[in-house]
């Protein structure tokens, strides 16, 4: 079967190797998350960490149900510096050292990144000094030994630190590096150590009276069970988490972040894929049996049972299924070193992350697709296999009058399904939105797939007489092809569908997403110039630059996140703090309701995106949770339009201050007034704030398009998987189909059709089926993009590049006639009385 059936043998293996190799890639990254283990470093001689990492949340549903969500804290969480002489005075506890990271730049040496820390915090990783002495005051440090080699610093020197936003001229008091069998020595896995005497360290920490961990080191011969659940009591009442063993690498921020989004995107990626696998991989399968019809049937009129023939078309499908396993894994590894490296190159994942082999993802993927090719290939036979021999090769002589009850009330309620999630999608926000529209395209490719037949036939009818007028006598009989064989072509509308929806909506998202918040960042920006650092900028680095002639308005800006509470769980929401003083005269928010004027440490603004989403209203009380996990409870005094420029929430500076990672600000935006030329003095102010720059606004903008792009890739590269295994779908099915046609061809060449005639009944075939698919698949994709559009950015017409538009319409009629008309030239070069035979 399979040596005189090689065309749609080979459609299927490609299909099979297709979906072996893009679930293969991303199983890998999923198990490359969930076998990450994080190695401890920062606190690698610590035997019990006391640390606020995530925030656990709880909810209850509509139905009563409690509903548990856990995210991780956007600048992270700190715990009580008290916490440490509490968990000190515990038996059998040698040391407890509250620890906190300080942002420090060292200038001699500014390539090295590096942290600030309190000389007592040493000992958790541990440090070793390797020259000069601890420091003793507070015009001394002691320096990590890379930063001493790329700086040429040594004990008894000088070194310029940038500290909070601010120069300091420190006395380098010694040297010190990690004890070997710690951890890396080399500085892969966390930044360089600067550290200062802990009084010190306590006066220029972001966060007073608080640290970001606590490390705790047993007494020799303690019993560490006893002294954890005695620590983890402690914790517990501060509200705050133990962590031990491999679980104390957590603590610092490395490479835990790149765990969760390889599991996020793997998973992802893989359930969206696999969805649209089993989609391609059964209709190509059942495709493929199906025009095997006759063959199935002789079979059984030789006295073949309906279990032997269904044993060997699942045989012929685990074949086929094995054969295809090889090439698919191969391809695999290639692709998920590609992801891996593309993941590397554009920051996502660290260099040093430890990915997986891919075997169990290769073992997983085989046998998935394995089974739904077996499954589909039995399911695809069952109507040639349930009924009697002499029936079957009557079965096979005409295309099948019903196509069951069942198929069209199934298909029927999945259509009113993707038409209410439609409406869910409208009313949704932020990624619930997105994956809802996911959801809807779904259901709608899922009910055209189901209702296939019902549609063919009524648009075969409905096109008839402009095939006729168009077509002559080619077109009579491409529109009779397309009625007698509405079932046959289901897979085929059903693949090209799939491909225009995905093409002409999921993959316009983005750029309508771009697109939005360029415009809004763009349009909204007062200011002509900004002061940026990498390091930060102190709050008073605003007020210096207010008292610069020529200066309007100034605005300190800082980017942070908080929680808030969605109607299933929480989500991190993007927020802005900034000083409201001038904030109006920098930046046009488009406030619809409020005033901006009444942004105070005890209120906030909000996006009317966000506050449509939340049901919330100027003048509610709302509550939610700073990036540090600090819950309080904030006033909404405006709302705004431009939520994708300028971020969904809007905090009043005083509101997250001590309740961000660096406590400085990313920004100052600089207005200044008509005629008045005061970059030189902005420049001489930028100079006494190293690594900080002095651009146009209008380099804010381009270096968001920039940061948009790179963080676009991911869905970019879903979609591009999507779409490009759609079109592999439609491209297979369509082959298969004009091969199974070699007799029906013969036989009208037999009857006095001309080739010409022949070309032209199968353009007009081509040009009815595309012009269906193409209405529906634009239809679906038309409906999906608008619905997620407005929902993400208010916007209830979506945008379309006209070069998108040509790509999505020319490549859909594009793959329609090459994998069409090809096939059928091929037939049409030999003899008819050859092809009247049974063979492909």
């Amino acid at each position: 079967m399979l040596r005189h059936r090689a065309g749609s043998a080979a459609a299927t293996l490609i299909a099979l190797a297709t979906g072996v190799m893009i679930l293969m890639s991303m199983g890998t990254l999923v198990e490359s998350g969930l076998r990450f283990r994080a190695t401890p470093q920062r606190y690698a001689a610590a035997d019990l960490v006391v640390a606020n990492r995530d925030i656990t949340l709880t909810s209850e549903s509509f139905d009563g149900d409690t509903t548990r969500t856990t995210l991780p804290l956007p600048e992270g969480g700190t715990v009580p510096a008290t916490l440490a002489e509490q968990i000190r005075q515990l038996p059998g506890v040698a040391a407890a050292v509250a620890d906190s990271s300080i942002a420090v730049v060292p200038l001699e040496a500014a390539s090295v990144p590096a942290d600030g820390h309190g000389w007592s915090s040493a000992a958790l990783t541990p440090y070793r000094l390797v020259a000069g002495s601890p420091p003793r005051a507070d015009g001394e440090v002691v320096v990590d030994a890379r930063l001493a080699a790329a700086g040429a610093l040594r004990p008894g020197g000088e070194a310029d630190l940038l500290v909070g936003g601010d120069t300091r001229r420190y006395r380098i008091s010694g040297v010190a590096e990690q004890t070997a069998g710690t951890g890396p020595t080399d500085g892969s896995g966390q930044p360089a150590a600067v550290f200062f005497t802990d009084g010190h360290a306590a006066e220029v920490a972001p966060h007073p009276g608080r640290a970001d961990a606590i490390g705790v080191v047993t007494a020799t011969g303690a019993d560490r069970a006893e002294v954890s659940a005695a620590v983890r009591r402690l914790a517990r009442a501060a509200g705050v988490e133990t962590y031990t063993g491999e679980d104390r690498g957590l603590v610092a921020p490395s490479d835990a972040a790149a765990r969760g989004l390889l599991v996020t995107v793997g998973a992802a990626f893989g359930g969206y894929v696999g969805m649209l696998i089993v989609f391609v991989v059964a209709g190509t399968v059942g495709l493929s049996v199906r025009h095997r019809r006759r063959d199935l049937a002789l079979l059984r009129a030789i006295a073949a049972t309906p279990g032997q023939v269904r044993s060997m078309i699942m045989a012929e499908a685990a074949l086929v299924s094995g054969a295809a396993a090889v090439p698919g894994v191969l391809a695999g590894a290639v692709a998920s070193r590609w992801v891996q490296g593309e993941l590397v190159t554009r920051g996502f994942v660290p260099e040093t992350f430890p990915m997986a082999t891919g075997v169990l993802p290769a073992v997983a993927a085989v046998l998935a697709t394995t089974l739904v090719a077996v499954l589909s290939a039995l399911i695809a036979a069952r109507r040639v296999t349930a009924i009697r021999p002499t029936e079957a090769l009557a079965e096979v002589a005409v295309e099948p009058a019903g196509n069951g009850r069942v198929r069209l009330v199934a298909g029927l309620v999945t259509l009113a399904g993707a038409t209410s999630s439609s409406a869910f999608t409208v009313g949704a926000s932020g990624q619930a939105a997105l994956a809802g529209a996911i959801g809807m395209l779904y259901l709608f490719v899922l009910a055209v797939g189901l209702l296939a037949p019902w549609i063919n036939r009524f648009a075969a009818r409905l096109l008839a007489p402009v095939l006729r007028r168009v077509w002559g006598a080619s077109g009579y009989l491409a529109s009779a092809n397309l009625r007698a064989n509405a079932q046959g072509m289901a897979t085929v509308l059903t693949a090209l569908v799939l491909a225009v929806g995905f093409g002409g909506s999921v993959w316009f998202l983005q750029d309508n997403l771009q697109r939005q918040t360029i415009a809004q960042s763009r349009d909204g920006m007062l200011a002509q110039r900004a002061l940026v650092s990498p390091a930060g900028l102190p709050a008073t680095a605003a007020e210096e630059i207010r008292r610069i002639p020529g200066v309007q308005a100034a605005t300190g800006v800082r980017r942070t996140a908080v929680i808030v509470e969605i109607f299933d769980g929480a989500e991190t929401v993007d927020a802005r703090a900034i000083d409201p003083a001038g904030a109006a005269a920098t930046t046009d928010l488009a406030v619809t309701e409020g005033n901006l004027a009444d942004l105070t440490g005890a209120s906030m603004a909000v996006s009317s995106i966000r506050a449509s989403a939340q049901g919330w209203e100027v003048g509610d009380e709302v509550q939610l949770w700073l990036g540090d996990g600090t819950q309080t409870r904030l006033r909404v005094a405006a709302v705004y339009q431009r939520g994708l420029g300028f971020g969904d929430i809007i905090l009043d500076r005083q509101a997250v201050a001590g309740h961000t990672a660096r406590n400085l600000d990313d920004e100052v935006l600089i207005r200044t007034a008509p005629g008045e030329d005061a970059d030189t003095a902005l420049a001489g102010l930028a100079a006494r704030y190293p690594t900080s720059t002095l651009v146009r606004t209008d380099d804010l903008t381009g270096r968001l398009a920039r940061d948009l792009a790179v963080s676009a890739w991911l869905n970019k590269l879903l979609i591009g998987v999507m779409v490009g295994y759609a079109a592999l779908a439609a491209a297979n099915t369509m082959v298969i189909a004009a091969l199974s046609r070699r007799r029906e061809l013969a036989v009208l060449r037999l009857t006095g059709v001309t080739r010409q005639q022949i070309k032209n009944m199968i353009h007009a075939e081509q040009a009815g089926l595309l012009g269906v698919a193409v209405a529906i698949g634009g239809a679906v994709a038309a409906l999906t993009l608008a619905a997620v559009v407005n929902a993400l950015t208010g916007n209830p017409i979506p945008y379309v590049p006209p070069l998108g538009g040509v790509a999505v319409l020319g490549g859909a009629t594009l793959l329609a006639l090459t994998t069409t008309v090809i096939p059928v030239g091929r037939l049409l070069r030999t003899s008819p009385t050859e092809d009247i035979g049974p063979r492909e």
